[in-house]
């Protein structure tokens, strides 16, 4: 019999198997520079090939952070992806609601029966410590106390707030994707957004494909624009410069946009290394939400909607997300962000001893 390691449902803190290591540091942004910088193979081996794939996200636990300490958290995350580790992200928010409402195990959740149900509204209210902050869940609940799928879960981001409009950025002749060269062009405009992460913001229009989303654009197309374009801004730093955490100075994702009606509009982000947000991304309505505030499109308390490609090509009508401005603050613009998230199965992934690629692999040519 060969020896394996076995990952369950993987946490940061108790209870841990002897190999899944603690993460060192006060804080979080501390845990996550030693998940990062010491224990990478952990995500590696579930974010790659064979257990994972190109498109994979994760949520790692946190049980004790400075937040959870002081009273204003109930329990912390690490987000990440095929990359690394995001600041922020609305979807796997909006799933860890759910999940964290369901759980009873207290080894998982240590807070847990601290949670309170509002009878007269059917919601639970669960504040996640993200890396960019604290995440303000409403978790509609079943009156057998189980998180009901047919409602949808709502959060509250932190401040949002764009950082630059209208930035026009050059784009070299060698970088020149086809599509902008086709249009004559070699130049994009675009917007820059923190919204728990910095976007930059695009229309389809801006990056050469005047058919849009829904026309004859493909996504090597797309993948190929944004992966050029984001290249030449992550190397201008300047432009990614958060208030009070450094750890958070770094743009995540391009955000294509096309408004599809008033008040709605579909989008696709690419974070990460290219990797394409399946829904049409929380923090991303955040920062679109407050873009329109300041661009005076939109007003406080008012509603928008956001589709995904996914969304728009295989679900119904109000599938996607919907955004709403509640509150403007001198910091930026609070937003309410309501979606849906359903269970699909539950996993333990193996890695036997003598494996050798036991953190997994990425295809791809080489070099």
């Amino acid at each position: 019999m060969t020896r394996s390691r076995i990952i369950s449902p993987l946490t940061a803190d108790a209870n841990r198997p002897e190999w899944v290591p603690e993460l060192e540091g006060g804080t979080l942004l501390e845990k996550r520079r030693c998940a990062r910088d010491k224990w990478d193979d952990i995500r590696m081996r579930l974010m790659r090939e064979p257990r994972g794939h190109a498109e994979m996200y994760g949520a790692i636990l946190v049980q004790e952070t400075e937040l959870t300490r002081s009273g204003e958290a109930d329990i912390g995350v690490l987000f990440c992806h095929n990359e690394g580790y995001s600041p922020m992200c609305g979807h796997a928010s909006i799933a860890l609601g759910r999940l964290l409402v369901d759980t009873h195990d207290l080894s998982i959740f240590p807070r847990r029966n601290g949670l309170v149900k509002d009878l007269s509204t059917g919601l639970v209210t669960l504040r996640l410590h993200a890396p960019c902050g604290i995440v303000q869940l409403s978790v509609p609940v079943k009156p057998d106390g189980h998180s009901d799928p047919t409602r949808p879960v709502s959060f509250i981001g932190v401040p949002s707030f764009p950082t630059e409009r209208n930035l026009v950025v050059e784009i070299p002749a060698d970088k020149v994707w086809p599509s902008l060269k086709a249009a004559g062009r070699s130049a994009v405009t675009l917007d820059i957004v923190y919204a728990g992460a910095f976007y930059a913001l695009v229309s389809a229009s801006e990056l050469g494909f005047p058919a849009g989303l829904r026309g004859a654009t493909t996504l090597t197309e797309l993948n190929h624009a944004t992966a050029a374009l984001k290249a030449l801004l992550s190397s201008r730093t300047e432009l990614f410069v958060h208030p009070t955490e450094a750890d958070l100075n770094f743009l995540l994702g391009i955000i294509v946009r096309e408004v599809t009606a008033q008040q709605r509009e579909t989008g696709i982000c690419f974070f990460a290394e290219q990797q394409i947000d399946r829904s049409p991304c929380g923090s991303g309505v955040m920062a679109r939400m407050a873009l329109g505030m300041a661009q005076g499109r939109l007003r406080l308390g008012e509603t928008c909607e956001y589709d995904s490609v996914v969304s728009i090509l295989h679900g119904e009508p109000g599938h996607g997300f919907r955004g709403t401005a509640v509150e403007e603050r001198e910091e930026g613009v609070i937003v309410k962000v309501e979606g849906r998230a359903f269970y699909t199965g539950a996993s333990s992934f193996v890695v036997e001893e003598h494996n050798a690629l036991p953190n997994g692999f990425v295809v791809g040519l080489p070099a």
